[in-house]
C-alpha cells in the first residue's frame, strides 16, 4: 500500500463552473446549538443543505431530495435556488413541522449532548426522485436511514458515475445489515473515526478501512475532525491536514460541507481518479475550514470563490516541502 503525501499534489485555482449535474440526498432541518461561544435559536441546518451548499460553490447543476414541513421558510429555498440548487425534490409537508435537532458541544469542542430530537416529516420521509433528475451523473447520500438511501439508488434508471454516502454511529446500532447492504451499493463511504471503528471492530483506521472496503466500496474517507482527513483505496492511501484555526465557533455541519466541497469539486472536474480525490479532499476540507467559522450556514452563504481559492492555498502551504539529498 502506498502513502501519499501533500507534497505530490498540484491544486490548480477553480476558476470555471463545468456543467456536470450532483444530486444529493439529505436533511434540510432546523438545529439549535449551544457551543462554548455561545447559542442560538432555531436556524436552518441539515446534512442536505450543508452538502449542497458547499457543492453549489463548484456546479451549475445539481439538485436536492428531501422533505420539509409547512413551518421551514421559503427564504431559505429561494437562496437555495439562487445558488444553481433544483428544489423539485423537496417535499413541503403542509400542516407538518420540519425534522429538529438540538445540542450543547463541550468545551473541546469534540464532543456534544443531544438535547433533543424530533423527527417530525423525517420520520416517513418517502423520498421521491423527479424526471429531471434521473440523469444526475453524480449522486451524494447524505446520513439517513439506510433504506431510504439504497431506495434513491434502487429508484434511479440509471447509476451514476459515481455514488457516495455517509452515515453515523446510530444506524449501526439499530440498523447494521441494512447499513452493510447499501454500503455494497457505493463507491465511496465517508465516516469518521469513531464510525470505522465501530463498523469494523478495527481500532487502527488502516485495518479498519481495509474491512470497509472489503464490504463494496472503491474507496474510504475517514475523517479525523481536527486531524484532517484519510482517503484510502484497495492500495493507496492519501492524508490531508486539517486547518488550524484559532477559534471553532460551531462544528455542526462540519463533516456534510466537507462532503458537499469533496463532491462538488469531484464532479466539476469529472475526475474520479485517485490523483483527483487527493484534490477533492483538500477543497472539501477548505469548505468544513470556513463552516466551523460562524454558527449554521452563515460562513457558508457569505464566502465568494475566491475565498475558496486562498484557502486551498494555504492548505497546500502548510504541509509543502522539498526532500533535499
Amino acid at each position: 500500500m502506498t502513502i501519499i503525501g501533500l507534497t505530490l499534489l498540484e491544486l490548480p485555482i477553480f476558476a470555471q463552473k463545468i456543467f456536470m449535474s450532483l444530486l444529493t440526498v439529505g436533511s434540510v432541518a432546523f438545529d439549535a446549538i449551544e457551543t462554548p461561544f455561545g447559542k442560538t435559536d432555531k436556524i436552518v441546518g441539515g446534512a442536505g443543505t450543508y452538502i449542497s451548499l458547499a457543492s453549489s460553490f463548484f456546479m451549475q447543476e445539481q439538485s436536492i431530495i428531501s422533505v420539509v414541513g409547512s413551518d421551514f421558510p421559503k427564504e431559505t429555498i429561494q437562496e437555495m435556488n439562487s445558488r444553481g440548487i433544483n428544489t423539485e425534490g423537496l417535499q413541503i409537508k403542509e400542516g407538518e413541522k420540519t425534522f429538529f435537532w438540538s445540542g450543547k458541544y463541550h468545551n473541546d469542542m469534540n464532543s456534544r449532548d443531544t438535547l433533543a430530537t424530533e423527527l417530525n416529516v423525517l420520520e416517513h420521509f418517502d423520498p421521491i426522485v423527479p424526471d429531471s433528475y434521473q440523469a444526475s451523473d453524480y449522486l451524494m447520500l447524505g446520513n439517513l436511514s439506510p433504506s431510504v438511501q439504497s431506495s434513491v439508488i434502487n429508484r434511479m434508471h440509471s447509476r451514476p458515475k459515481l455514488i457516495a454516502m455517509d452515515t453515523m454511529n446510530f444506524w449501526m446500532d439499530i440498523a447494521l445489515e441494512d447499513l452493510k447492504k447499501t454500503i455494497k451499493m457505493v463507491d465511496i463511504l465517508i465516516v469518521n473515526d469513531e464510525e470505522a471503528r465501530q463498523l469494523t471492530g478495527e481500532y487502527a483506521l488502516v485495518t479498519a478501512a481495509k474491512a470497509i472496503l472489503d464490504m463494496g466500496p472503491k474507496y474510504i474517507i475517514i475523517k479525523k475532525g481536527e486531524h484532517g482527513a484519510l482517503l484510502f483505496s484497495k492500495d493507496q492511501i492519501f492524508f490531508a491536514p486539517a486547518l488550524p484555526l484559532a477559534e471553532v465557533f460551531d462544528p455542526t455541519g462540519a463533516g456534510d460541507t466537507f462532503a458537499g466541497g469533496f463532491m462538488g469539486y469531484l464532479a466539476s472536474t469529472e475526475d474520479t481518479s485517485f490523483e483527483n480525490m487527493k484534490r477533492a479532499v483538500i477543497y472539501g476540507s477548505a469548505m468544513a475550514s470556513f463552516c466551523v467559522e460562524k454558527f449554521g450556514t452563515d460562513r457558508l452563504l457569505e464566502i465568494a470563490q475566491s475565498d475558496i481559492d486562498k484557502r486551498v492555498k494555504v492548505f497546500n502551504d502548510l504541509s509543502s516541502f522539498e526532500l533535499k539529498g
